[in-house]
């Protein structure tokens, strides 16, 4: 029984020194579309996309970003569109949604609202909340989250709408045949 644990302990040191090599965030760049936000990497696929593909997702946020830094989730947003603009589909195919609720409401703030709430900081969100509603993504945010967090409709940014719930906006969305994004 040791000799099998030798003998596969060092199958596995094998395996894992002689792994693939992996480029990290030095891949990864600028998109077509978006281009301060969202880095992709270029990808020769084996299932190359239609460019008659189209995608209706919704994306659900919970977690604020850091004080004066972009939401991961919301650069999500931006990510999808320039990966999939690379790699030859029109943006006019992507209808993309995102549902905030928990704290992460404030991340779609006013920079009056944001500040008030974090000591002066500014709202890193904004512009790219801007960038993503000019290109037709919706915001939702879960009106009763808003009302635990003392956020009202004038303390959004402009393209933020306000929900009843988070529930009522991934009800709605799926109904419109939006699918939700696990990620």
């Amino acid at each position: 029984m040791k000799r099998l644990f030798r003998l596969m302990s060092i199958a596995t040191l094998s395996f894992t020194l002689s792994g693939p090599a992996f480029a990290g965030m030095e891949a990864f760049g600028p998109g077509p579309i978006i281009e301060n936000y969202g880095k992709i990497a270029k990808i020769d696929t084996s299932d190359p996309l239609s460019n008659r593909a189209r995608f209706k997702v919704s994306f659900d946020m919970t977690k604020p970003a850091e004080v004066g830094e972009i939401n991961r989730k919301i650069d999500s947003l931006a990510r999808f569109i320039n990966m999939h603009a690379d790699a030859g589909l029109s943006p006019k195919r992507i209808d993309l949604a995102l549902v905030v609720h928990s704290k992460a409401v404030y991340d779609l703030t006013t920079a009056e609202r944001y500040g008030a709430v974090y000591d002066g900081a500014d709202n890193a969100n904004a512009e790219l909340i801007a960038r993503l509603s000019e290109l037709g993504v919706k915001f939702y945010i879960c009106g009763q989250s808003a009302a635990f967090y003392d956020v009202e409709i004038s303390d959004l940014l402009p393209g933020v709408n306000m929900s009843l719930s988070a529930m009522t906006a991934h009800a709605q969305l799926q109904q419109d045949g939006f699918t939700l994004n696990p990620f």
